[in-house]
């Protein structure tokens, strides 16, 4: 309604800005958590994680494999968490540096723009990986296909064909509230795990896993960062990162309630809880992505270490 029913910059830029609010919220605090199962105990077929489509480019089918198995289950575990980079990134040391990483910059500053295609391409990845025939590979790719083509006429034909005249003012609007929509939801995802502390893991350190050592490998594989309730709500609580990695299927309105006894459990026991305000953790995941960039001339940081199996 503001876009279409304001006639100004200021009402088009409020209303682009809902825009994006909506449909942040409808990605991380709606999509990524029924997606996760956190309400499939409500028995409501509307909001179930087997059936839910979320309003971005990738399937959601295809990211449930991708992200609630390869990445939760294996979280940070270099050349098994496909999350680690997204494919295209150096994110620890444990990586060989290539010289086609020295455009990791770029491709940075890329996949957190077009973040919704990153996160498509990285669900079909997954699905091809998985799949035992080229017949089913090319059904993943045709569904893909099938449901990018759906979401570009929704964003960008069927809905600034209804504001008539005015279709460029609406065209406008949407690609940039899903521009700003891609660039919230990297940063919430990526200050949940490349942070200063957020420990990378060899694939010898889960090889004899015991549940427990699962458990803890999800603490010391995620960051939080600190929000109040509204942040908290439009990043879909996942500033709290490390709860929401030890119970990916409890209802995110939890997670500040039990994020007060993992603290203290963390104190007890002398383990680490990374967290901090948002604009660190932001800055400390830009510092690792450039310095990751170039050759290992000097000491690598802490936070870039893999841990071992003897480590743990």
């Amino acid at each position: 309604m503001l876009i279409f029913g304001t006639r100004s910059r200021a009402g088009w830029v409020l209303g682009t800005v809902s825009l994006a609010l909506a449909k942040s919220i409808e990605n991380m605090e709606i999509a990524h958590n029924v997606g996760h199962g956190q309400w499939d105990w409500m028995n409501d077929p509307e909001i179930d994680s087997t059936t839910w489509e979320w309003d971005m480019a990738g399937l959601s089918s295809q990211w449930r494999y991708s992200h609630n198995y390869r990445h939760h289950v294996f979280t940070n575990v270099v050349d098994v968490d496909d999350d680690l980079g997204f494919g295209i990134m150096r994110m620890s040391r444990d990586v060989s540096w290539r010289p086609r990483n020295l455009a990791q910059p770029l491709r940075n500053v890329l996949l957190a723009i077009i973040f919704e295609w990153g996160i498509a391409l990285h669900g079909l990845h997954s699905e091809h990986e998985r799949a035992d025939t080229a017949a089913e590979r090319t059904a993943h790719t045709q569904a893909l296909r099938s449901k990018i083509a759906q979401q570009v006429v929704k964003d960008y034909v069927a809905i600034p064909a209804l504001n008539g005249s005015r279709w460029r003012r609406a065209l406008t609007a949407n690609v940039a509230a899903n521009v700003l929509r891609n660039l919230w939801a990297y940063a919430v995802i990526f200050c949940g795990h490349f942070p200063d502390g957020a420990e990378k893991f060899t694939v010898g350190a889960v090889e004899c896993e015991t549940k427990a050592d699962w458990y803890l490998r999800q603490m010391l594989g995620s960051a939080n960062f600190r929000a109040g309730r509204v942040l908290a709500f439009l990043s879909g609580n996942l500033c709290y990162q490390i709860e929401h990695h030890l119970f990916p299927d409890l209802p995110s309105n939890r997670y500040a309630q039990i994020a007060q006894r993992v603290q203290a459990l963390c104190a007890t026991y002398g383990l680490p809880y990374t967290t901090g305000p948002l604009r660190r953790q932001f800055f400390q995941t830009q510092r690792t992505i450039l310095m990751l960039a170039l050759p290992d001339r000097s000491a690598p940081a802490e936070s870039d270490h893999p841990v071992s199996a003897q480590r743990r």
